[in-house]
């Protein structure tokens, strides 16, 4: 057997589900690593329900923004204002956010380390043993290479994990949506129409055949961008189109990020022995909406009560478990939405269908509550809200491109 260091628990990934998961852990008690890849920020606009804020402790301080209201815009230009009745959307970024959450995860007593995940071996005790890569800064130096034990592993390593791709049946056989945005900077003397208090969403297909295209408010700064499956399809040509048609194409721009986004949870999230996949990995990202920052929280939660009872019992079925519980609270919420999108962003046609509908003030309030509570509600309003999905029930509809 290795000498090795040996954690209860590494968890590979420090985005907001992996950084849930190590924090959740390490205040049970357990030894924590939190192995994380340096400079990568996901391309994602930042939005994030009172649910999670309260659920999560996110204070005031790291909201950049409050979206009070949502505007649609149809393939016809025509625009549906959706108020958030006594309350709003909070808005991040992303860069200052996930770093937050993986210092509190420290602060709780995870131990952070940087570091590439390469793979997965086995000790002749049978204990995992996961290798790193760190990354040199200096062109003459070479890479480092590191090892530890670990008793548990959480994949949060995003989508296409590494983790989940050795150590989970099923894992690579995933369909994403790529995403793509650009920060920049709110122009002194902004456009006319923009308002920083209001998120913007287009239902257009020159800029997403199959998604929609976004400008999300954070307060001196704005995110602006689309996603596709349609790996043909130009996303930053996409983005460019959206700049002009709003007139921002002069703006400043700060930085822009890509990646992919899976489109339906996984089958399976553990190895039925000691790994488990949570967030993006685990492929909890919202259809139609695109919202992943509360799912990926919820999930390393989730998976994080997993692994405490595996190590607490030794039983490891309550890996199974996470996925159970996920999907018994939003497996239906999912399920509509996949159907939602796959129909309403057929085309130009079905869209402006669909933002018409959106008028119905039933329907925006009824959306809202689900967006902001995380509870679907079955409620039979007039025919107009009920013919958006065959159960006559509100599903959150609120992008958040997270």
């Amino acid at each position: 057997m290795s000498t090795l260091e040996t954690f209860d628990a590494v968890v590979v990934g420090g985005g907001p589900a992996g950084a849930t998961a190590a924090g959740d852990l390490a205040k049970m008690g357990h030894k924590v690593l939190l192995l994380d890849r340096a400079g990568r920020i996901k391309p994602c606009g930042g939005a994030i329900p009172p649910r999670l804020i309260k659920d999560f402790e996110i204070p005031d301080e790291l909201l950049v923004a409050k979206a009070r209201a949502a505007r649609m815009i149809s393939p016809k230009n025509n625009q549906v204002d959706i108020p958030i009745d006594g309350g709003f959307v909070g808005m991040v970024d992303r860069d200052k956010f996930d770093e937050w959450l993986r210092v509190r995860a420290a602060k709780d007593g995870a131990t952070r380390r940087t570091g590439i995940f390469e793979k997965i071996t086995r000790d002749t005790d049978g204990t995992a043993i996961v290798h790193y890569r760190v990354h040199s800064t200096h062109r003459s130096e070479g890479d480092q290479f590191g090892a530890v034990r670990a008793k548990t592993i959480i994949g949060a390593d995003g989508a296409k994990s590494g983790v989940g791709r050795q150590a989970i049946p099923g894992a690579k056989d995933v369909d994403y949506v790529f995403a793509y945005h650009e920060i920049v900077r709110v122009p002194e003397a902004p456009p006319q129409g923009y308002d920083g208090s209001r998120c913007d969403v287009f239902y257009q297909g020159t800029l997403s055949p199959d998604f929609y295209g976004w400008i999300f408010p954070h307060g001196n700064t704005m995110s602006i961008g689309t996603g596709s499956a349609d790996k043909g399809f130009s996303l930053r040509a996409a983005v460019g189109k959206l700049k002009e048609f709003t007139h921002l194409e002069n703006t400043e721009l700060l930085r822009h990020e890509g990646a992919p986004l899976p489109m339906k949870p996984l089958k399976k999230w553990d190895n039925n022995r000691d790994v488990i996949l949570a967030g993006d990995a685990a492929g909890v990202v919202a259809p139609a909406s695109g919202e992943g920052i509360y799912y990926a929280m919820v999930g390393g939660r989730l998976a994080a009560e997993s692994v405490h009872e595996l190590l607490e019992t030794g039983n490891v079925k309550a890996l199974a478990q996470a996925r159970k519980r996920f999907m018994k609270e939003h497996g239906t919420v999912f399920l509509v939405l996949g159907i939602m999108q796959r129909f309403w962003y057929g085309n130009d046609k079905r869209r402006e269908r669909f933002v018409k509908m959106c008028e119905d003030k039933d329907v925006q309030r009824l959306t809202f509550e689900s967006y902001m509570h995380k509870k679907l509600v079955r409620k039979d309003v007039d025919r107009k809200s009920t013919r958006l999905n065959s159960s006559h029930s509100s599903v959150s509809r609120m992008p958040s491109s997270a």
